[in-house]
């Protein structure tokens, strides 16, 4: 059907269609959870933000799953690498995600004022700690990642948890709060009833949408000028198996811009963050609510976009040893492991976004405080 080169440029197509879902879904329950403590003052106002997104979470983390099946599969040395020296971070960011099922359930278990507000604040955990930890990870796959492959293809890791939170990997990790903290903002604005609600979660939203073009720009700019990039010196065979041991890199700073001199059109990825970011702002403020929104989900694919094309085709190179770099050409699985996942893909993907199609249809419209409070079956 498509030969070995094709299969693997479609899955590190995939991937990033994969990061940007989990992004464009899920992205905005972490930012409404993170905002929760912040835009609701009441029990009442506090029921009504997470009842804007109760209803959908659980499905939205679809996404999530099916990336993390998707690198296991289409990218096994990369899943090797990463989910065995990130681990601590990785259990940091599973341990935030497991309070939000449980802060949803339990919150409204008892009327006591203090219980409610400690899981409150545990569904702020849930969403401020795994939007920060992601950006950290992105920050880190750009600056390289300590670790180094032996000549059986074993994989050492040399770094720590606290290491991970190096200047820019944190500038990252705002940005990506940043980011999630607009999108959830956003669907605030048209998803709960005008009112106090509604406001805040305007004011936060503007905030949030200066701070995404900000942090957007500084890290351009450490990625310009700061000594991060990598560059391939021996050319790997798009034909050939995957070894990341046949082929030779090394540490160029600026290396992460070369596409753009390459390829020209992928300048629109960053141009689509920033103009994303924008019109989200000019959506807040004029109050065209869908337009702010649909400017937010642009910013978030914009920026997560601008990512891999910088990279590309690197997906986790090594900052300790060069030529341990795993790339699009050298670290997937074999040419027929890749050709069943796109037919599966194909089968199975339109199903997943018809029925998110048809979610967000049957449970659109605002969430009321009226409703909230007459309604037993809301959380």
């Amino acid at each position: 059907m498509f030969d070995y080169e094709v299969l693997r440029l479609i899955w590190w197509a995939l991937m990033g269609v994969l990061l940007i879902g989990f992004a464009l879904t899920d992205g905005y329950d972490l930012g409404v959870a993170a905002l929760l403590p912040f835009v609701a003052r009441s029990d009442v106002e506090r029921r009504m933000v997470i009842n804007s997104v109760g209803p959908a979470w659980e499905g939205h983390q679809v996404w999530f799953i099916t990336g993390g099946g998707a690198i296991f599969a289409a990218w096994p040395f990369v899943y090797a690498v990463s989910f065995s020296g990130f681990y601590l971070a990785m259990f940091l960011l599973l341990a935030a995600l497991i309070l939000r099922p449980v802060g949803f359930k339990y919150r409204s278990k008892r009327p006591d004022a203090a219980w409610r507000s400690r899981w409150d604040w545990a569904l702020f955990v849930g969403g401020f700690v795994p939007a920060l930890v992601f950006g950290v990870a992105v920050g880190n796959v750009l600056l390289g990642a300590p670790f180094r492959l032996d000549s059986d293809l074993r994989s050492f890791y040399d770094g720590s948890l606290l290491g991970l939170f190096t200047p820019f990997a944190l500038l990252c990790g705002l940005l990506s709060v940043a980011m999630l903290v607009l999108h959830g903002a956003t669907w605030l604005t048209f998803k709960v009833e005008h009112g106090p609600v509604h406001d805040r979660a305007r004011g936060y939203g503007c905030i949030a949408a200066i701070a995404s073009v900000v942090l957007f720009a500084l890290g351009g700019i450490y990625v310009a000028y700061g000594d991060i990039g990598y560059h391939m010196v021996t050319l790997a065979d798009p034909l050939g198996q995957s070894n990341p041991l046949r082929t030779t890199t090394e540490q160029v700073a600026g290396a992460w811009l070369g596409n753009y001199q390459l390829y020209p059109w992928m300048v629109l990825a960053p141009v689509l963050g920033f103009a994303g970011s924008v019109l989200a702002f000019v959506g807040i403020t004029r109050g065209w609510e869908k337009t702010s929104f649909g400017g937010s989900a642009l910013a978030a694919a914009g920026i997560i976009a601008t990512v891999g094309l910088s990279m590309f085709p690197y997906i986790l190179p090594s900052s300790i040893d060069a030529h341990s770099s795993l790339t699009v050409w050298n670290a997937s699985s074999t040419a027929k492991t890749l050709g069943i996942m796109v037919f599966v893909t194909a089968v199975l993907l339109p199903i997943v976004l018809a029925y998110t199609s048809w979610a967000f249809k049957v449970m659109w419209g605002r969430v009321t405080t009226e409703e909230v409070a007459t309604n037993p079956d809301f959380y």
